[in-house]
């Protein structure tokens, strides 16, 4: 079994800034690809930053300058710092890993539960 728990989410004023975390715990053999998500109310949920097990990281162009996608190997934890945030920003953020259970097994993804984040004018 395996999970993923996002903390960090909360309410901020527009300019701001709040750190995720994402934690993957239990039968982890190796962590591929992490990312994270949001989905605003009525809308598809869409990516936000991606990176790597290497450190490679990729952002949607809405972020990009103003987020920062990092991820601790040793830890199995992944965090998005995001600052100068802006009210369009608010949604539920989810993590995400591509996640190995064992040195012969496929990969799979794997979804955190979400955490809020909530950023007025």
């Amino acid at each position: 079994q395996v999970h993923l728990v996002e903390s960090g989410g909360g309410w901020v004023q527009a300019g701001g800034s709040l750190r995720l975390s994402c934690a993957a715990s239990g039968s982890i053999f190796s962590i591929n690809d992490m990312g994270w998500y949001r989905q605003a109310p009525g809308k598809q949920r869409d990516m936000v930053a991606r990176i790597t097990s290497v450190g490679t990281t990729t952002y949607a162009d809405s972020v990009k300058g103003r987020f920062t996608i990092s991820r601790d190997n040793a830890k199995n934890t992944m965090y998005l710092q995001m600052n100068s945030l802006k009210p369009e920003d608010t949604a539920v953020y989810y993590c995400n890993a591509d996640i190995k259970q064992g040195w012969r097994t496929l990969s799979r993804a794997y979804w955190g539960q979400g955490t809020q984040v909530t950023v007025s004018s």
